[in-house]
């Protein structure tokens, strides 16, 4: 397959719509395989219906991938957008990539000055590049936005795991998690309450893990900062670096649990903020799934194993057994 005729150095608009903080983290990969193919090029994100993370929440982690980022653009809704001036006048770029699908918003990203734009709305329509004949769309959005930047570059995409961090956070990490033992991530949140695994598994977890010389590192969130003194006393060794003095200062930066998650050889999760975090440290990943699907919102991974509770007749998380949890995260650490 053929890549676009780009410069060596493009300037390259990615359009988005909304872009909260979940889907940040599930875009993170697509923007590190985007600044990969286009290392000396302009990236600027777009998103039109309001705030994007990569300005505040997320902002570090896209630090150095991204050039711009122009949230609340408010571009995209309204159907008068396609008489009125083109979004962004007196703009041009060499590529636009618009990764949504709403057909109204698509014709209007299009009226963006551009020499190719690219667009699976509508089985790319609209798009001056189509996948061939047969392509199946992946149910994964972060797989489906790297097979649009595949259609720019003439080559398959993959993740730049793991994403870069700052030499500070990399040292902090270091001094509270110190080299030597086996650290295991245990990341109990979950947005929603249908997605969390049991609390009370997570102990058993960390407790086996500590008979068998492995120190488990719960990381929790501001969401989680009230379960510490229960989990702490149910789970004596157990640590809590999120909550450590040193860390205060971050205000529970997403990079600083990249740092640490990177410090550890495993880490277990749900289908939550926390799993996609740990993916983007490039540590191996245990992700829990009951009822959200994970051929759509499991991370990418560099090393990952899903367990499913519908193995075990359901999609309740609780069906999931710790023992099966424990035996993924043997299997992980020996490969």
């Amino acid at each position: 397959m053929a890549g676009l005729d780009l410069p060596r150095a493009p300037r390259v608009l990615v359009y988005v719509g909304l872009d909260l903080v979940g889907d940040g983290l599930i875009k993170l990969p697509f923007v590190q395989a985007l600044r990969h193919a286009f290392p000396q090029g302009e990236l600027i994100w777009v998103a039109g219906k309001g705030a994007s993370a990569y300005r505040n929440a997320l902002a570090p982690l896209v630090a150095g991938l991204l050039d711009a980022v122009v949230d609340q653009a408010e571009i995209g809704s309204r159907i008068g957008e396609l008489f009125s001036a083109r979004p962004l006048a007196g703009q041009a770029f060499d590529l636009v990539i618009d990764t949504q699908r709403r057909f109204l918003t698509t014709l209007i990203v299009k009226r963006l000055r551009s020499d190719y734009f690219l667009s699976g709305a509508l089985d790319f329509l609209l798009s001056d590049v189509k996948p061939p004949a047969g392509y199946q769309r992946p149910r994964a959005l972060a797989r489906e936005l790297l097979d649009l930047l595949a259609l720019a570059t003439g080559r398959a995409s993959e993740p730049m795991s793991p994403v870069a961090l700052a030499p500070e956070l990399e040292a902090l990490a270091a001094r509270l998690l110190p080299a030597g033992p086996v650290y295991v991530a245990l990341s109990p949140g979950a947005g929603g309450l249908d997605k969390r695994w049991p609390l009370q598994n997570f102990v058993t977890v960390a407790n086996s893990l500590a008979q068998n010389g492995r120190v488990p590192v719960m990381l929790l969130g501001p969401d989680e900062q009230g379960w510490r003194e229960d989990l702490a006393a149910a789970a004596h060794d157990a640590i809590f670096p999120l909550q450590h003095p040193a860390v205060r200062a971050y205000n529970f930066r997403a990079d600083v649990s990249v740092a640490l998650a990177r410090r550890c050889a495993a880490g277990v999760a749900a289908d939550s903020g926390g799993g996609h975090l740990i993916a983007a440290s490039g540590t191996r990943l245990v992700s829990l799934f009951g009822p959200t699907d994970p051929e759509k919102f499991a991370p990418l991974a560099t090393g990952l194993l899903v367990v499913k509770a519908q193995r075990w007749g359901g999609s309740e998380m609780e069906r999931i057994p710790p023992a099966a949890v424990l035996q993924a995260i043997e299997e992980l650490l020996l490969s």
